[in-house]
């Protein structure tokens, strides 16, 4: 028997950048060279998204953003980008690859032209908000592709892979920029950086990206072997009969509970992504480059761990186990990760990092696998729009998350406003810093703006040695000597100490426990993940599974030798 779909006319030229399905289901290096193309698109794209989260801080200062003003541009775009994941449903009906391809050459031109030569906060959000509507669009179109070329047997390493997007994205984010950023200073280097390899990425996919034609696209593969009957049926499928009301068919409760789950268990993950630089540079001292180089680690472990448990979990044909696994994992790192307090070393927290980030790949790449298979289980023809309900809620659960964020976390504004002039100053002045910081207000705007030798400035001088003898336990006279070192600090900086410094130290005593606050938010969507497992599809035995598969075989079989008689 021949396994084959009847050829339509060959497509050349011009025609094949947006005409791009194939019509026989590829070979094994074919397939991988697709795969690639779509891993690849995938770190791009999210490299594009996640390099404002390097350069948060400098972006706020830069562009005169308030911390909520910059918070809430990630929910725009995050709202945005959900309803990109809707449109992308469209894909069962249109087809995945154009959408991939236009979408990062589209996302590449923004990042290398229009973002580093625009200026101000609107301009920088809008562009923003650009990116993360086609964000939205790849975010579901490239796990489908992947679901395409993979077949269930295979699934979770392939996902494992996919997965490498978002998590690839960030390692590359926090490598380059903590490798960079100290000798360009400009924020907007990264983009230009990024956006070059978004734009060769995108010609590569451009011209290299195919899929399979919706005849062979819409039925479920389980094995490699169920090539020529996939093949064979491909022939004479009704396409439109299964894409009727996909809306309904999808809408179901073990479809938007399990994106639900997912959404709420990654919420330390996307902090991870967008606010990690902001929490250690305000909240734990450390430098900017510094910073990033602790994602490194943590994205770092959770890439290799990704393909390893995705290997794994297709060994023995099982998701549901390891998706609990990881997830009491993370719920136990993330517990130790809030309770490590001021003076923790950067060791301590790359280490803890990385394990927590190994759990979270333990259960991610099989939970990805198994949705696929829960919406195939739905119906097969229609896994973009399954895949665009999750993209949706994933999308909206951020944006809501990020939007309650500065409620939580109020000490971020002054902290990432005005906290680094205030360390400079701190660390060029740190005896005088203290001695200003016992004063108070009144009495120092007198004796930074009143006139030496009036009665005024003279009261002003016996009260604040008074506060600076009574708060450091010291003599009078080594009070006046302190004062009088102090007033050797510039004006500027004792004005920008007047204004903010109250509010910077303020928010510094508070930060610590609001932080801890988010993060026992996030350890909450990690339990919660647990019960929604019970809904996915796939079994929890390893030797049930290998029977599933073998009954499997044996239908094909069956059905080909029918074929094959008819």
């Amino acid at each position: 028997m021949t396994a084959t779909v009847s050829a339509p006319e060959a497509v050349s030229g011009v025609q094949s950048l947006w005409r791009r399905q194939i019509h026989h289901y590829p070979e094994n290096r074919t397939r991988v060279w697709y795969l690639a193309i779509v891993v690849a698109a995938t770190i791009v794209l999210y490299y594009e998204l996640y390099i404002g989260g390097a350069v948060s801080p400098s972006i706020i200062a830069g562009d005169h953003m308030t911390f909520p003003f910059y918070v809430y541009l990630t929910v725009a775009g995050n709202a945005v980008g959900a309803f990109g994941s809707l449109a992308a449903g469209l894909g069962d009906r249109w087809g995945r690859a154009n959408m991939v391809a236009y979408g990062l050459v589209i996302t590449g031109l923004l990042v290398l032209i229009g973002i580093p030569n625009i200026s101000g906060k609107w301009a920088f959000a809008i562009l923003y908000a650009i990116v993360g509507m086609v964000e939205g669009v790849i975010l579901v179109a490239t796990p489908a592709l992947v679901r395409d070329y993979s077949p269930q047997l295979g699934r979770a390493s392939a996902m494992g892979f996919w997965t490498l997007g978002p998590v690839i994205g960030s390692l590359v984010v926090a490598v380059v920029s903590s490798n960079t950023v100290n000798h360009l200073h400009a924020w907007q280097d990264q983009f230009l950086i990024c956006g070059v390899v978004g734009v060769v990425v995108g010609v590569v996919a451009l011209f290299g990206l195919k899929e399979l034609s919706p005849q062979l696209r819409d039925q479920l593969m389980v094995s490699h072997r169920d090539r020529a009957l996939v093949e064979a049926r491909a022939r004479g499928l009704d396409i439109e009969d299964s894409l009727r009301r996909p809306w309904a068919q999808m809408l179901k409760l073990d479809v938007i509970g399990s994106a639900f789950a997912i959404a709420v268990f990654l919420l330390i993950y996307y902090t991870a992504v967008g606010f990690f630089t902001v929490f250690f540079t305000t909240l734990h001292g450390f430098s900017l480059s510094k910073a990033n180089s602790i994602g490194d680690w943590f994205w770092g472990f959770d890439a290799g761990a990704l393909i390893i448990v995705g290997i794994i979990s297709d060994r023995l044909r099982v998701r549901k186990p390891f998706m609990v696994i990881g997830a009491i994992g993370a719920i136990v790192m993330t517990i130790i990760f809030l309770n490590l307090g001021a003076g923790t070393s950067y060791s301590t927290f790359a280490l803890v990092i990385s394990i927590n980030a190994v759990f979270l790949a333990i259960a991610y790449a099989p939970w990805m696998a198994s949705f696929t298979e829960t919406v195939e289980a739905r119906n097969p023809a229609l896994v973009a729009t399954g895949l665009a309900v999750w993209g949706w809620i994933i999308r909206a659960v951020i944006a809501i998350s990020v939007a309650i964020m500065p409620l939580v976390i109020t000490s971020m504004t002054p902290l990432v406003t005005y906290g680094t002039q205030a360390q400079t100053i701190q660390a060029q002045y740190p005896q005088q810093v203290q001695t200003l910081g016992v004063i108070d207000a009144k009495t120092a705007a007198t004796l930074h703006t009143g006139k030496s030798g009036t009665t005024a400035y003279n009261t002003a001088v016996g009260v604040a040695v008074k506060e600076i003898s009574g708060a450091f336990k010291i003599s009078s006279g080594d009070a006046v000597n302190r004062l009088l070192a102090a007033s050797k600090v510039p004006a500027a900086d004792q004005t920008f100490l007047a204004e903010h410094g109250q509010d910077v130290l303020n928010a510094s005593n508070a930060a610590p426990n609001q932080w801890k606050t988010w993060w026992w938010v996030c350890v909450g969507g990690e339990v919660l993940f647990l019960p929604f497992i019970l809904l996915m599809t796939g079994r929890w035995s390893p030797r049930k599974a290998r029977e599933d598969a073998d009954a499997h075989q044996l239908a094909v079989e069956r059905e080909l030798s029918a074929l094959d008689q008819a």
